[in-house]
């Protein structure tokens, strides 16, 4: 059955890497005109990746879908995927990370939370579309038809219910990513703070994200790795904060800290990065720091 892995974040993109590293297969790409997204597929593809002819896109890439009946899709949420799935009707689909939407994505399956983005309100097309997506999934999904591939540990009873509705989950640890990883020194002695979007995303005020970057440098000098949608503002201010160097990167975080061979301690705010990097720097010693928990790379966590 042929595929195709539609991508709309870098994350996706690695993701998609990885399980045509898994399955030996090679993916034609549509990858959404977004921040990071060309640097990223052009680094994949330098790496190695097993990807086929690849096409940025913006809105539905309509015609490669129709002619690929298996889908690698990074986002269940989104409202474009909701419309073409319900008029498409894919043979196969291949669920890839989105972040840690993926954990919400999977209960929204099995009833367990509703079928939309957390924090997110929606309105017209992409609410009336629940029902169609939905009922498209779930039947594929009977057919066994419809599988998760992720880095997030769902844990048995989520497993066990997605199971029950003919979902299979089948998990990597980023193994094609540290294989083929490039060498990493960060310019400041071990310490890494990565960027966040939540002063952009309207989650966090600047003048707040500003005081946490500075405590940070305060301690130590810190590698600043600024996050693909962030604000000019926001980076500027950052960078004239004592202590802090700004290494812009177009690439995520996961492929640039991957070549790591020596213990990081890496800082920042929830989120993803926070399963995907305890993964990706397995076996180095390093260290996560995330508000007032630790996360060491073998696995576990401890409190700070």
């Amino acid at each position: 059955m042929s595929v195709l892995a539609w991508a709309e974040s870098p994350l996706q993109l690695v993701g998609a890497a990885e399980w045509a590293a898994a399955h030996g297969r090679r993916v034609p790409l549509a990858g959404r005109l977004t921040a990071q997204m060309s640097s990223t597929a052009d680094e994949l593809v330098e790496r190695g990746a097993m990807f086929g002819p690849s096409e940025p896109y913006l809105g539905i890439p309509w015609n490669l879908l129709a002619t690929h009946r298996h889908w690698l899709v990074g986002d269940g949420f989104s409202g474009q995927f909701r419309l073409a799935a319900s008029i498409l009707r894919p043979r196969r689909i291949t669920f890839l990370d989105d972040g840690a939407n993926a954990i919400a994505f999977a209960d929204a399956l099995t009833g367990r939370g509703p079928y939309s983005r957390p924090g997110v309100v929606e309105r017209g097309m992409t609410r009336r579309l629940v029902p169609f997506a939905i009922e498209q999934v779930l039947g594929r999904a009977l057919a066994g038809d419809v599988e998760i591939f992720t880095a997030f540990d769902f844990g048995e009873r989520r497993s066990a219910d997605l199971a029950d509705i003919g979902v299979r989950v089948e998990r990597h640890r980023f193994e094609w990513t540290r294989r083929t990883a490039r060498p990493f020194t960060p310019v400041t002695d071990g310490r890494v703070l990565l960027g966040s979007a939540r002063p952009v995303d309207g989650r966090m005020p600047l003048a707040e994200y500003l005081d946490w970057v500075r405590r940070e440098a305060s301690l130590a000098p810190v590698t600043y790795l600024p996050h693909r949608r962030e604000s000019a503002v926001q980076t500027a201010a950052v960078s004239a904060i004592p202590g802090v160097h700004v290494w812009t990167q177009s690439l995520p975080a996961e492929l640039i800290l991957a070549g790591a061979t020596e213990p990081l301690e890496i800082l920042t705010l929830p989120s993803s990065t926070t399963t995907t990097l305890p993964l990706v720097l397995q076996g180095t010693g390093s260290v996560i720091r995330s508000g007032r928990s630790e996360i060491d790379t073998e696995g576990w966590s401890v409190t700070a």
